[in-house]
């Protein structure tokens, strides 16, 4: 009974570890006389919070009877943490929307949007979220019917392949979820009741001198006004614009970049197309347009320079037996380079066909990381959007690219008469530590041969 007596008094007064010890101690001292003969306390600490020490006493046993006891202590101001896990429904049949594997050179994205909300239901491989790279948009999809529980990320956050992005219940059912967390704090040291300060009601309080603002200088007529900050919008670039400022950098430090210009007598060319344009679409179901005779002057023309087909790899010099022809296609979230591939081995309507394919998916954000990879060479058609001249900026790891501008009409003289011409600005940039002036004239002086004279290309001359 005295034993039990000492500890509820100890845990009345919220006694610390080393008090219950004490009161121990003396209870050893009065038990000598009693029936008790020993009480041990084993003492184990247990938790350090901010508050202090926490101490457990265990196992007070009294030989010569039954009795056992066993008393856990707790000190002042300590917090106990209790984890609850997130649940999904009762089955369990919960499941995790993950990142793809986005390409071997691509480690990480960003989450650009949702394409679902929590609580839409989602078929098996619906999309349900995009993931932004350097080089491609790709969509994250469900793995499962079922309905979306939460997204566990936010648009905006970097993530990589495997990464969780949402849970998906495939009952269907609604799904509550606790916080992941919860503090009880026990408090045992009562709340002090703010010392009211005497104030002295007759004294004056007497405000200090106001000071005058000093004057700001007037601005000089030749200081400019800058428009305010509110007049201004700041947004992040997304990756794929960020990848290719990067590599245009890049470019421009590694190459010896040089330009030479020619222009096209496109009369020819543009009188085909609109002599074969009807019966080339039904035939083949594609409009008939002057990129493709480009892409067919490209082909022939670096079959004949094959040295604007190759490219510098540290000491060699590597000779590309195949012409894998890149198309450079603006979109909205920035520039795409897709691949025609084997396009020597393809006549006017494939090419056409081609082309069509990959602009369509470039500009929905649908291209795939193989359809942009490789290339040994790249066509900018910049006239489409009315550029007259231009310098392009080689497309590593290639070394030359044809700049393609718009039509205008401009006076020639043809056989010392001057008439009209639908004229066309061309321009080869290429890497001048592989590429020598001469080849590179050859190689444009091609390409000017061949869209003034398809015929050229029939009789391969």
């Amino acid at each position: 009974m005295m034993l039990r007596a000492v500890v509820r008094r100890a845990a009345r007064r919220g006694s610390s570890a080393s008090a219950f010890g004490k009161s121990l101690q003396s209870l050893r001292a009065a038990s000598s006389a009693s029936s008790f003969h020993s009480v041990s306390a084993i003492e184990t600490p247990l938790h350090r919070g901010r508050g202090g020490y926490a101490h457990s006493f265990h196992h007070l046993a009294v030989p010569g009877g039954s009795d056992s006891l066993s008393v856990f202590s707790s000190c002042r101001d300590v917090s106990l943490n209790r984890r609850v896990r997130d649940f999904s429904s009762g089955s369990g049949d919960s499941v995790e929307a993950v990142v793809p594997h986005m390409g071997e050179s691509i480690t990480d994205g960003t989450l650009a949007n949702f394409l679902k909300k929590p609580g839409d239901r989602v078929e098996a491989d619906e999309p349900i979220a995009q993931v932004e790279t350097d080089k491609v948009t790709i969509d994250i999809v469900s793995p499962a019917p079922g309905v979306i529980q939460e997204f566990v990320v936010k648009e905006g956050d970097t993530v990589e392949p495997g990464t969780k992005v949402a849970i998906i219940s495939e009952s269907g059912e609604a799904v509550s979820h606790v916080a992941p967390s919860e503090t009880i704090q026990k408090k045992t040291a009562p709340e002090s009741s703010p010392i009211p300060q005497k104030t002295d009601d007759k004294r004056k309080v007497e405000s200090a001198p106001v000071q005058e603002k000093p004057k700001a200088p007037k601005q000089s007529a030749k200081e400019p006004q800058l428009p305010p900050k509110e007049r201004e919008r700041r947004v992040p670039m997304t990756r794929l614009r960020k990848r290719v400022a990067t590599r245009l950098k890049d470019s421009q430090n590694t190459f010896a970049m040089l330009t030479t210009f020619n222009e096209v007598d496109m009369t020819n060319l543009m009188s085909l197309r609109s002599q074969y344009k009807d019966a080339f679409y039904e035939k083949h179901g594609v409009k008939l347009g002057l990129m493709s005779g480009f892409v067919k002057g490209a082909v022939s023309a670096l079959q004949h320079q094959p040295v604007v087909n190759a490219v510098i790899d540290g000491d060699d010099i590597i000779y590309r037996d195949y012409v894998d022809i890149s198309i450079a296609v603006g979109t909205s979230k920035g520039l795409v380079v897709p691949v025609i591939r084997d396009a020597d081995k393809m006549n006017f309507a494939e090419i056409e066909k081609t082309i069509n394919t990959l602009a369509k998916k470039a500009n929905e954000g649908t291209i795939s990381i193989d359809e942009m990879a490789g290339g040994s060479f790249t066509i900018s058609n910049g006239g489409v959007y009315g550029s007259l001249l231009s310098t392009p900026i080689i497309n590593p790891p290639q070394s030359a690219i044809l700049g393609m501008h718009s039509i205008v009409t401009r006076p020639m003289v043809v056989g010392g008469s001057i008439v009209p011409r639908p004229m066309m600005y061309v321009s080869l940039t290429y890497d001048h530590r592989l590429i020598d002036g001469r080849e590179a004239v050859y190689f444009l002086r091609r390409i000017k041969d061949v869209a003034e004279d398809p015929q050229r290309l029939l009789l391969d001359v």
